[in-house]
């Protein structure tokens, strides 16, 4: 195997597939990238076992067509610090490739494309193609909401509930849930419900860079697969059933607060430095067009911000996450953000005021 091409164009396609490949690897190959050649065509591939990412990069002339497997962040490294501009020549022989530029000359380890692991490539029965920007909108408005490491595997991930008009995505903790719904014509013969792991979220949102270009999505009974021209992503699913979360989004809640989005992410951002540092407790004091917010932690160090809100209604007091309110105020873009609420124990309804694609729910805190 033997090529040559310009670092700017092998950065960003190895930088996107070394991001998938785990540090910690069980497996040697694991660590490593599978680079292939095909006329001037090369592609890189790293894999998890669970998420698998595919580039495609032109090279400078078609070479000698082959395919080896290196170490990942040695050779990401290795590019990155090369000049700016510059040709790279790689050349493989026997379980050794070299890599030269200018002065400049690597000899790394390789170990059989053979060996290399596979994600089976099977279809699915839902196919559709989205513009990059919806479904990066979809991600950025919820993926916040997806629990991290909690016992309750299913959440760990994002629901995608995919219909023949709408694609909606919703995410929880237990704590919070956040949901965003792009209606489309999508055509599907049959809805379908799948849940997409955390890692696969995240890869596959780094992805989406430019908003015009599509992306095809198919989604089998494993494994969910999208495809631009550069890129080709699969991630397995998440084998749970996901809450139902029409249960969790209050009912007829009584009480309407409308407020200032940058207003209210100011004054929760202030009182946040003094709230309890493990709790993160705010406490909300609802009286006509006025919101005072009061935190407090174990030093008996009190901070209080009152806001101009337009409420009518009997005086509340509530309790939440600070961090939660945060999050949601951040992926928010309205100017004018409305609250809903109905007693002291049960959760907030919050959405931008024109209505938008985006619902969140935050529940209440014992303070």
């Amino acid at each position: 195997m033997k090529f040559a091409i310009l670092r700017d164009s092998l950065i960003k396609p190895l930088s996107l597939v070394a991001g998938v490949v785990e540090r910690r690897q069980t497996l040697p190959i694991l660590a490593n990238v599978l680079l292939v050649l095909e006329g001037d065509r090369l592609s890189l591939t790293g894999t998890d076992l669970e998420v698998e990412l595919i580039g495609r990069v032109q090279v400078k002339s078609s070479g000698e067509a082959g395919e080896i497997t290196v170490p990942a962040r040695k050779l990401l490294e290795i590019c990155k610090s090369l000049p700016e501009g510059c040709e790279i020549k790689f050349s493989s022989l026997d379980s050794k490739v070299t890599v030269k530029s200018g002065r400049s000359r690597f000899t790394l380890a390789t170990l059989p494309a053979s060996d290399y692991p596979n994600i089976e490539d099977t279809g699915g029965p839902h196919r559709f193609t989205l513009k990059q920007g919806q479904l990066k909108r979809l991600i950025d408005r919820t993926s916040f909401a997806m629990a991290q490491q909690d016992v309750r595997y299913y959440l760990n991930g994002m629901l995608w509930e995919i219909q023949s008009n709408r694609l909606r995505v919703v995410a929880t903790d237990g704590h919070r849930l956040a949901m965003c719904t792009l209606p489309s014509e999508l055509h599907l013969a049959e809805d379908t419900q799948v849940i997409l792991p955390r890692k696969g979220v995240i890869e596959l949102s780094r992805l989406l860079m430019d908003d015009d270009e599509d992306i095809a999505i198919v989604v089998g009974d494993n494994h969910v697969r999208a495809a631009t021209s550069d890129f080709s992503f699969t991630s397995k699913l998440v084998d749970g059933k996901f809450p139902d979360y029409g249960r969790v989004l209050p009912n007829s809640p009584d009480k309407t607060v409308l407020g200032d989005r940058q207003a209210l992410r100011q004054a929760f951002s202030r009182t946040s430095i003094l709230s309890n540092e493990k709790y993160r407790g705010v406490r909300l004091k609802l009286s006509e067009d006025s919101l005072e917010i009061v935190a407090n932690n174990p030093e008996q160090e009190e901070a209080e911000e009152f806001v101009s809100v337009e409420y009518k209604g009997s005086a509340l007091e509530m309790g939440f996450n600070v961090s939660y309110l945060l999050d949601v105020l951040g992926v928010l873009s309205g100017d004018v953000i409305q609250l809903s609420l109905s007693d002291p124990n049960s959760s907030a309804l919050l959405e931008e005021k024109e209505g938008g694609d985006s619902l969140y729910v935050v529940m209440p805190m014992r303070l």
